[in-house]
């Protein structure tokens, strides 16, 4: 068999065993990142927890969809680009599909919604935050491998529910990075130490201080094994339906890097995004399906932190030029907030409503949403593991994604709270409000989590549970 032939029978026996992942990863990217370490770390062992670890700082480093970065870049590291686009294919397009969907069904509703309509999409929502919770309380345990690690966990929550602005959520991804940087390679204490040595009179002491010590490529992988702080259990998980039979475990492939490479790949990127904004700001307003794709363009580029901060941008982009209505905007967003698979499928329901009083078809601007929103993050990916195998060698950069990955855990806590702010939708507050209204909202994010971390409830039920509690408490109520 030739060289080729075994590639493509690699990826084709392997890439069936993911094609449920895009019907039952509920819960959004928290969770799916809890879903990719048991079924890549722990089930097939592509990857151990090191690795797995600096693989999600890295993807929480660049912009774009966190856990989509992350299915993409795993499966592209193990086998070939072909196959990691192949299964993003496979995780992204069903629910982008109904997406779609969702989003025809919208265009032909009234203005106002019936009660019960109501209640069941409030009832949705508060599943999610308990499953996104239940999440980042997992995360939590994993990027928590010393004292300062669990400082910073508690610091980027705290700071991610304190304030909001797109500028801010990167920042403080740089802070935990920087933190940890400072911390483990002693600059404090180097710092001082070289002071006063500089003294007239002292002894010059020799000292081995490189800041960029390379380390062998094949300690990489030890990026937390001076931290780690013993084994944590994770609470069952409800990924547990998203990891289907075993199948043949390929050997992984020897991935190939090249910094000339990469660095194009990366110079490219940056060369389209500007040629794209400086069009935007020359022909804005003239074609709504260019400002379209301009608008998500920017959004992916600039998104940092994932859903915290996805859902501030894409109402300012998509609903502040008067697109799509604020009741339209929450109603998908209520909605595909309970879809299985990547969250960034909302921009193909964006897409096809903001394109809906002009000539062009509902399908077309579902496809400008989605190369839009999706291209820049996964682009700039492909460009960073080119280079990465050279880069992660430096020790101040492995030291900095350990800060960044604890920081990003935390903003998983802040998307808990801003979900749980607009979670609740009726005919008065269509723009959504405080799931604190009634109590029986709580009861049911403390279901969807306490379910998940000690009765196995898995994110599909805990939905569907959300839903029906959500009815009943219309049918007491009201």
């Amino acid at each position: 068999m030739s060289i080729l032939s075994a590639t493509f029978f690699l990826r084709f026996e392997t890439l069936p065993f993911m094609r449920w992942l895009g019907f039952t990863s509920f819960g959004g990217p928290s969770v799916h990142f809890q879903i990719f370490r048991r079924l890549y770390v722990e089930k097939y062992q592509w990857l151990d927890e090191s690795q797995y670890a600096e693989l999600f700082a890295l993807c929480q480093a660049l912009s774009g969809p966190g856990s989509t970065k992350m299915h993409l870049a795993i499966n592209m590291l193990h086998y070939d680009l072909l196959t990691g686009v192949l299964a993003f294919l496979i995780w992204a397009l069903p629910m982008a599909l109904a997406a779609f969907g969702l989003a025809l069904g919208v265009r032909n509703i009234g203005a106002e919604l019936p009660g019960p309509v109501y209640a069941l999409l409030s009832g949705l929502n508060s599943a999610t935050v308990g499953i996104i919770a239940l999440a980042a309380i997992q995360l939590s345990t994993k990027a928590i491998t010393d004292r300062l690690t669990r400082v910073l966990v508690f610091l980027g929550a705290a700071a991610g529910l304190l304030y909001n602005a797109l500028w801010y959520f990167p920042l403080i991804m740089v802070c935990g990075g920087l933190a940890t940087v400072v911390v483990d390679l002693r600059l404090f204490q180097r710092t001082w130490k070289a002071m006063r040595m500089s003294k007239p009179g002292d002894d010059r002491v020799t000292e081995e201080h490189e800041l960029a010590t390379p380390v062998a490529a094949d300690s990489a992988s030890q990026i937390h094994a001076t931290h780690a702080g013993g084994s944590h259990k994770d609470a069952p998980s409800a990924d547990q339906t998203a990891i289907p039979s075993d199948p043949a475990a390929p050997v992984p492939a020897t991935v190939r890097t090249s910094w000339k490479l990469g660095t194009a790949i990366i110079a490219a990127f940056f060369v389209s995004f500007i040629v794209f904004m400086v069009c935007r700001g020359i022909i804005g307003g003239t074609n709504r399906g260019f400002d379209l794709f301009a608008n998500l363009y920017l959004a992916g580029t600039i998104i940092f932190g994932g859903g915290p901060v996805v859902i501030p941008l894409l109402r300012e982009y998509i609903v502040a030029p008067g697109w799509v209505s604020p009741r339209d905007f929450l109603l998908g967003l209520a909605i595909t907030q309970a879809f299985p698979g990547p969250n960034f499928n909302f921009a193909v329901y964006l897409g096809t409503l903001a394109v809906a009083d002009t000539s062009i078809p509902p399908v077309v601007g579902a496809m400008i949403g989605f190369v839009g929103i999706f291209t820049p993050g996964l682009w700039l990916l492909v460009g960073t593991t080119k280079i990465w195998a050279t880069v992660r060698k430096v020790h101040a950069v492995r030291a900095a994604l350990r800060g960044i990955h604890a920081a990003a855990v935390g903003l998983v806590f802040t998307a808990v709270y801003r979900l749980f702010q607009i979670g609740y939708l009726d005919a008065e507050a269509q723009g959504g409000s405080s799931l604190s209204r009634d109590g029986w909202w709580i009861v049911i994010i403390a279901a969807a989590c306490y379910g998940g971390m000690h009765f196995h409830l898995s994110p599909p039920l805990a939905i569907v549970l959300g839903a029906i509690m959500g009815l009943i408490w219309y049918g007491v109520t009201k």
